[in-house]
């Protein structure tokens, strides 16, 4: 995702999403004759079949076989409180390296499930391809980050004095705020792949946490850093979701 390095180690990120709507109309009822005719005996008519409109997005294949989360509809401000996902997460068994503890919070009235979401979080940072350390989800005491899932007016309140605009993400703190819009649509550089964008945003935000500045795309059609500002452009690069995608 994309951000801009501001003091007091806070970061930030984004992209604006349209939106649409429509109408429907319905023929008016004929008005009833006011002069007397004989009975008649008539077939009533079967009501006609009801319009099927359709439901959210369906799920869908990326041309990279990667299956995409179906798309939700995201409110601009939810409750403004956060929901800290319970239960642990141990990083994976057999794995030499640091242990950083952290803790997910969803923020209450967004349409996500708290626990889907802490899961692909710590699959993401437990990669072989992310950060390098062991990442172990916590519900309570001492953690060095918070991942938290949050409304856009959230966003903007939590990475003040950044202005998120209602669009981007951030590091702010010890907290790595996830724009819910983010979450749910992509951006433009990364198409349709919903999936990987979400992988990108996830690294890019808590590297920040581990103390890892901006960089900069090396090259036209070379592979970008995760730490490139992805969400506002790939600048020439490719798209690249991890730290070390060769590991």
């Amino acid at each position: 995702m994309a951000s801009l390095l501001v003091g007091g180690g806070a970061v930030l990120n984004g992209y604006p999403t349209p939106a649409s709507g429509g109408s429907a109309q319905s023929p008016d009822r004929p008005t009833p004759s006011e002069v007397a005719l004989p009975a008649v005996s008539v077939t009533p008519t079967p009501p006609p079949e009801p319009t099927r409109t359709s439901g959210p997005e369906q799920t869908f294949l990326m041309a990279n076989g990667r299956r995409q989360p179906a798309r939700v509809t995201v409110p601009k401000a939810a409750s403004g409180r956060y929901a800290v996902v319970p239960g642990d997460a141990r990083p994976p068994a057999g794995r030499a390296g640091k242990v950083i503890r952290y803790v997910v919070e969803v923020e209450r009235g967004l349409p996500f499930d708290g626990r889907e979401f802490a899961d692909e979080v710590h699959r993401i940072l437990n990669d072989r391809r992310s950060w390098g350390f062991r990442f172990q989800r916590v519900a309570r005491g001492p953690v060095k980050i918070r991942v938290s899932l949050s409304s856009p007016a959230t966003t903007d309140r939590q990475c003040l004095p950044m202005v998120t605009l209602g669009t981007l993400s951030c590091w702010n703190g010890r907290r790595a705020t996830i724009n819910a819009v983010r979450w749910n649509e992509g951006v433009r550089g990364y198409g349709r792949d919903v999936a990987t964008y979400r992988e990108y945003v996830i690294n890019h935000e808590v590297g920040h946490g581990l103390g890892h500045s901006h960089e900069s795309c090396p090259g036209q059609g070379k592979r970008a850093p995760v730490m490139l500002q992805q969400t506002k452009s790939l600048y020439g690069c490719r798209p690249n979701a991890w730290p070390s995608p060769r590991r």
